[in-house]
């Protein structure tokens, strides 16, 4: 009997191995996965109902971007707490039960530091990191702590139904510049191929140290900086289910009009 139990025992250690090593595979590719909900291509169009609630969303990464319920603001997250920067300029803590119509988050991991020897603006700064990426076919989640000499932002006030188009929503979007502000920049640079899905190549916003202001990303001035990256071979979507998503014409490329929504620095 002894001889049986030692064998049963053994076996049942190598079950509950088994099953430990896949629960933590699983949970590998979670944490190496970007999640998205909804696409750009149907924020552009207007979709600006949220489906899904900023406490779920959490259980899907703890940093990333988006924006809130009736475009109403910028979301930022880091270190696992959700910002909304409204309109005002402001950056207030989102509640769990607040609901987000377009969002991308993962479980911000650094694997690479890479040191931004000399002074950047955003432009040379995507640049310079586009050279020292690894490839353009992968995901990439960026945050860039630091004193900034210059940075512009923007945020865009709650819109009402029926909802205009992004690219006419951001023309009453207000612009804020920060000088010698402590903050992080946070977000993603997305292959080419994503196109209509996501934002091509880099969207970022920025928050201030004391998580108190910040905004959708224009400008920026840094010297001697780093920032952290890390990449991302898993994708993960979930589509909103309500009427308007399932109405909006995503036929279309909107490559140009989205470069206008992401670089439109209204003076």
């Amino acid at each position: 009997m002894s001889d049986i139990k030692i064998a049963f025992d053994r076996a049942y250690a190598a079950i509950a191995i088994l099953f430990l090593m896949m629960a933590q595979g699983s949970l590998a590719e979670e944490d190496d996965s970007l999640y998205q909900i909804s696409t750009i291509g149907a924020l552009m169009q207007g979709v600006y109902d949220g489906t899904m609630t900023f406490g779920e969303l959490g259980e899907r990464g703890d940093f990333g971007l988006g924006t809130v319920q009736a475009l109403d603001g910028e979301m930022v997250a880091v270190d696992g707490r959700f910002y909304q920067v409204k309109s005002d300029g402001v950056a207030y803590s989102l509640s769990d039960s607040m609901i987000t119509p377009f969002s991308v988050v993962t479980f911000f991991d650094a694997e690479e530091t890479i040191n931004l020897g000399g002074r950047y603006n955003l432009s040379e700064l995507q640049g310079y990191l586009d050279n020292s990426l690894e490839s353009d076919n992968l995901f990439y989640a960026i945050r860039i702590d630091g004193t900034f000499d210059y940075v512009k932002t923007r945020s865009v006030p709650a819109q009402e139904k029926p909802y205009p188009p992004l690219e006419e929503a951001i023309k009453g979007q207000e612009i804020f510049e920060f000088h010698d502000v402590e903050g992080t920049v946070v977000g993603f640079r997305c292959p080419d191929y994503v196109e209509g899905v996501n934002v091509p190549g880099y969207h970022l916003h920025f928050i201030t140290l004391d998580r108190k202001a910040g905004g959708h990303l224009l400008d920026l001035e840094i010297e001697d900086a780093s920032a952290k990256v890390d990449s991302i071979s898993g994708f993960e979507m979930d589509l909103p289910e309500n009427k308007q998503f399932y109405q909006a014409d995503l036929s279309d490329s909107q490559e140009e009009e989205l470069e206008r929504i992401e670089s439109n620095p209204r003076e």
